[in-house]
């Protein structure tokens, strides 16, 4: 499998992995410079040229992907290749030096967004612009159309993925391990039921419900009586956004929910000191 393909592949599943290049080498070596290799948590693809160098850098590679606080930045290490290099793994006495690129694949952010409406359309064009899995789910078909879409997918980063559903609470189950779910649906009957499922699905992340704090009395007491207690309706965060954004136009809105969102993501990083100011601004 080609390395792209690995990429992709690691990003398609979320899994976390490290791409390990082959950045400068001096005198006689098994790879040229720019050889790649993906490394997973329990595969690999490509190689680097074998023995002692490339079985290093697997086992570097899966300590940077065990670490308790997986590791953020690039970091390069050089190899001798001569019979009295110090090796771990076999003698490799090419007589050269390799110098490696580690660099850390994350999973990226997943996001859902059911309900296709103003405020929906505003936030998918405003997240379609950052590096994460986009879900739009409405249960309207003219809502997800392409011709639709196409102010959020155009010069899209993110992978934007349309669902149509009559029974939105279905691609609940569909949705990655962790995703961020919002619901902001044109029908409280349809946000109702959304929130139940969504209560009811452990692999979800964030969940969050638009709307004033009479609707979310009205859901509290429903979700309740369906055997909901307080730690599980403490799941759904309503209403969203950033509270110091206070417009009600769907762009100003969207521009406060995106915004939270940004600073979820951050904190998910584990940069220690983000985490603290990400948790102070959210706060």
């Amino acid at each position: 499998m080609h390395w792209i393909t690995a990429v992709a592949e690691l990003r398609r599943h979320r899994q976390p992995g490290v791409l390990v290049t082959v950045v400068a080498v001096r005198g006689h070596a098994p790879r040229e410079a720019g050889a790649k290799m993906v490394v997973g948590e329990a595969r690999c693809w490509g190689t680097i040229g074998g023995g002692n160098l490339e079985e290093t850098a697997v086992r570097r590679a899966r300590e940077l992907l065990s670490a308790s606080e997986p590791a953020r930045e690039p970091e390069t290490d050089t190899i001798s290749l001569t019979e009295r290099a110090p090796a771990r793994y076999g003698v490799q006495c090419c007589g050269g030096e390799v110098t490696l690129l580690y660099e850390p694949l994350r999973p990226v952010p997943a996001v859902a967004i059911f309900g296709m409406g103003h405020v929906g359309l505003e936030l998918a064009r405003i997240l379609a612009r950052h590096d994460l899995e986009l879900h739009l789910v409405d249960s309207r078909t003219a809502q997800v159309e392409p011709e639709r879409l196409g102010v959020v997918t155009a010069d899209a980063l993110a992978r934007v993925h349309r669902h149509h559903a009559p029974v939105p609470e279905l691609v609940l189950g569909e949705l990655p391990a962790g995703s961020h779910v919002l619901i902001m649906t044109h029908d409280h009957a349809e946000d109702a039921a959304l929130c139940d499922a969504a209560l009811r699905c452990g692999h979800l992340g964030w969940i969050g419900l638009i709307g004033s704090s009479a609707k979310w009395r009205r859901f509290e007491k429903k979700l309740a009586a369906e055997g909901h207690g307080p730690e599980t309706l403490a799941r759904i965060t309503t209403p969203i956004g950033l509270p110091e954004i206070t417009g009600k136009d769907p762009a100003t809105i969207a521009v406060g929910v995106a915004a939270d969102l940004v600073l979820r993501f951050e904190r998910a990083q584990g940069d220690p000191a983000e985490q603290d100011r990400a948790e102070e601004r959210v706060s």
